[in-house]
């Protein structure tokens, strides 16, 4: 795996766990917390919601979905 990739994939699996520990969080919130643009915020936000991990249940606003995950390290 490319060294860019991983490095994705390492972030937006930490960008879940925080969503997941926090509740619901807003997309201002994970820009802060990852020191990151909102435009990346975003797109990874997007990996998440296709994958059915995280869903919007208001403008702005994230959470987990129920679907079961196995994280590995």
């Amino acid at each position: 795996m490319k060294p860019t990739t991983d490095r994705m994939l390492t972030r937006i699996k930490s960008m879940y766990m925080f969503i997941k520990e926090n509740g619901t969080v807003s997309t201002q919130e994970l820009v802060e917390e990852f020191d990151m643009t909102s435009r990346t915020i975003q797109r990874d936000l997007n990996v998440l919601a296709y994958n059915n991990l995280v869903t919007s249940p208001s403008r702005g606003k994230w959470t987990t979905t129920r679907k079961k995950v196995k994280l590995t390290s």
